[in-house]
């Protein structure tokens, strides 16, 4: 694999990779040849241009179906898992209506993207229940499917939680609604290529993700849209106009990221065990070089992705540590979509914990060829501010 830049022209150490991550030279490289070669539009039949635009993007929704093991033709191209999350929740709305079935069972750990729709479904009269997880950070599945009743329209739930990195139980979700018409969603924005056999149960109804989690660009993603038989999801479109992605998706479809999402999910799936063992090996460096500092790590290690750490220091406050390691780490205390309201984390208050630890809060988010920061100097650098 080639080396990836994680560092800045600064020389500053970049571990926050759940936010986004750097594009991939040779998926960069695929990108510019879309943009500035091969640049047709997918939707023109006239000529070779527009064929090879299109044959470019049908082998994309086959390298992404290989990763999850569907049929390329229930892939959809949308912007990201932000707009995937929207059209998998309230695109089932008028069949919640029209069924009489109106009720929906989430958690109260998932990202803003799902929780916001959620809201707007409530407002319009659906009955919505999170289940809470448990101090680890992870969601019992038996109090998800405690909450399923007859007449629950859809279960949403995350793979791997975007702050904790706690993987959630999605596999034995999907496996007791065997049997049932409830529609299971699942929000695999920060799972995609990073995990692989839970994202492919064959009782995974909708599935989101986005390219710039994976060394794709920013502004191209997809939902999964699994059909039962023959029967796809019964989904109404959000947006009207030109008839692209069966419907679903009006648009020119931007072929350069869609190649791009194409090459970065095929990569994925052939580095998948060498990114695994680079990434475990980046967390367990760091936990190690952290223990001194006795961290209260606010997930379940043993539940939790290779690639994400979110500890608290006792005495070091999360933003003053942000600013004391700037020039050596670019780090974060949350979600990159809501950090910038600097409100306490939903997700660890969600947990039970305390305000002081939540407050301390720090996530460390890394990639499968990372460029580490002094860890001496990051160690240091805490002590003395849980000293102050």
């Amino acid at each position: 694999m080639p080396e990836v830049s994680d560092t800045s022209a600064t020389g500053v150490a970049y571990l926050d990779h759940n936010a986004t991550t750097p594009v991939d030279p040779r998926v960069a490289e695929e990108v510019m040849k879309f943009m500035l070669l091969d640049y047709g539009n997918a939707g023109s039949r006239t000529h070779t241009f527009g064929q090879t635009a299109k044959e470019r993007v049908q082998r994309a929704r086959t390298e992404i179906a290989d990763l999850l093991a569907c049929d390329p033709a229930e892939v959809i191209f949308t912007s990201g898992a932000t707009e995937s999350n929207n059209l998998a929740i309230l695109g089932l709305a008028s069949h919640g209506e029209e069924t009489g079935r109106k009720h929906i069972v989430s958690t109260l750990i998932e990202h803003k993207a799902v929780l916001e729709p959620l809201d707007e479904l409530a407002k319009r009269g659906f009955e919505v229940d999170l289940a809470a997880p448990g101090p680890g950070g992870r969601v019992d599945p038996e109090e998800i499917i405690r909450l399923v009743r007859p007449d629950t329209l859809l279960v949403s739930t995350m793979a791997v939680n975007n702050e904790t990195g706690v993987i959630q139980p999605i596999e034995q979700v999907a496996d007791a609604l065997r049997g049932t018409d409830t529609f299971f969603h699942v929000d695999a924005a920060q799972a995609y290529g990073k995990l692989i056999a839970p994202l492919r149960h064959d009782r995974v109804d909708l599935l989101s993700f986005s390219g710039h989690k994976i060394g794709a660009p920013k502004g191209i993603g997809g939902l999964l849209t699994r059909r039962r038989g023959y029967k796809r999801p019964p989904l109404t479109p959000l947006m009207f106009g030109g008839g692209q992605e069966r419907g679903l998706r009006p648009g020119t479809l931007p072929v350069a990221l869609i190649a791009g999402l194409g090459l970065a999910s095929s990569l994925a799936v052939k580095e998948f065990a060498q990114r695994h063992a680079r990434a475990r090996e980046t967390r367990d460096l760091l936990v190690e070089a952290l223990t001194p500092l006795n961290p209260q790590f606010n997930s379940d290690l043993e539940h939790t992705i290779d690639s994400t750490l979110n500890f608290s220091i006792p005495g070091v406050d999360s933003e003053a540590a942000i600013v004391a390691l700037k020039d050596i780490v670019a780090i974060s205390n949350g979600s990159a979509c809501t950090s910038q309201t600097y409100e306490p984390s939903h997700v660890l208050l969600a947990s039970g914990i305390g305000d002081e630890r939540v407050a301390g809060a720090l996530r460390l988010s890394w990639g499968y060829d990372q460029t580490l920061p002094n860890v001496d100097e990051l160690v240091g650098r805490l002590r003395s501010l849980s000293r102050s």
